[in-house]
């Protein structure tokens, strides 16, 4: 179905979860999962994806159709109203909603629902629990670019796109994308471990769309990093995290939580609670990919997939040199 950019989606039951218990948890024993029947990966944003090997991870750990016990579902719908009762949205400027609907194409599936679910999922999540950032910035956090090299607009729009903003918030949205191919291509994560502690002063990227340099201080970074803490909230496995902690997007957040939390730079209200059972899995039903994906050792999916956004990287143009003045 056609997405209009200007209409905010219904949100998952998942989403509703994460709202309502204000980050990530195992709702394990509250789903059942089960693999979609013909998955196609070529109608996500996964479809830019060429390497066999990581077609057929992604495709068996993206590929995936969860139901809720009709219980668990009622509980979260409960907290879900309960935790938005006084919750009241921003409205995103008419100018704003014209350029997205009439300039930019929103219509490709992302990993749960269509790609605009997920970008209101954030923008909620944003107002809700971050209120010293922007949720415009998450509404448009991948405009200028997911990981995987789709492109909700062309490069020669964005003087269009930073009329309608702010700078401050242009700066994040533009920032987004590049910041993001910079943790999963892992230097910048081990250089920021290397320095918990010692202030930014400034640090110096490419912008993933068409290359052109950007810079943000110590303070517009930890910014853009709270942005990517409740980005990875929506790419968490929904149940069975033991089984699955070689999960790309689940390595992604626990290290960059416990980063941000040594450098005691959490600002956003993100709630990640590890689960301390084994890695049997229960309402799960894998295929053979499927649980073959969860034996993968961390270190090596870490490796894959910091090869594969270098792979788009590459592709698309885009520099992930950076370099960070410590003050």
């Amino acid at each position: 179905m056609p997405q209009n950019a200007a209409e905010r989606p219904e949100p998952t039951v998942a989403r509703k979860a994460a709202i309502a218990y204000a980050g990530a948890r195992d709702h394990k024993g509250k789903v059942e999962v089960k693999p979609i029947a013909n998955f196609d990966l070529d109608r996500t944003i996964f479809q830019t994806l060429q390497s066999p090997a990581a077609r057929y991870v992604v495709r068996h750990r993206v590929g995936k159709d969860v139901s809720w016990h009709s219980d668990a579902s009622a509980d979260v719908q409960a907290a879900y109203d309960q935790a938005t009762a006084d919750l009241e949205l921003p409205v995103v400027p008419e100018p704003l909603a014209t350029f997205l609907v009439k300039e930019c194409d929103f219509d490709v599936e992302h990993a749960d629902g269509s790609f605009l679910d997920h970008l209101y999922f954030c923008f909620e999540y944003t107002a809700k629990y971050y209120p010293a950032g922007s949720p415009l910035v998450m509404l448009l956090h991948s405009i200028l670019g997911t990981g995987t090299n789709t492109f909700a607009m062309e490069a020669n729009k964005i003087p269009q796109l930073e009329a309608l903003l702010s700078p401050a918030d242009f700066l994040q949205v533009a920032a987004f994308p590049s910041v993001l191919r910079l943790l999963y291509s892992g230097e910048l994560r081990a250089e920021l471990r290397q320095n918990v502690g010692r202030p930014i002063k400034t640090i110096s990227m490419r912008r993933v769309i068409d290359n052109e340099p950007l810079e943000l201080t110590g303070d517009e970074f930890w910014e853009a990093m709270n942005y990517q803490l409740i980005h990875l909230v929506d790419f968490m496995p929904v149940a069975n995290w033991s089984a699955h902690r070689s999960d790309t997007s689940y390595i992604l957040f626990r290290q960059v939580f416990d980063l941000m939390d040594r450098a005691d730079a959490i600002e956003a209200q993100v709630v990640l609670r590890e689960p301390a059972d084994g890695p049997a899995l229960q309402g799960e039903a894998a295929s053979l990919g499927a649980w073959l994906t969860t034996k993968i050792p961390v270190g090596v999916s870490e490796k894959m997939s910091a090869r594969s956004v270098q792979n788009f990287s590459e592709t698309c143009g885009h520099s992930l040199r950076y370099q960070i003045q410590w003050a």
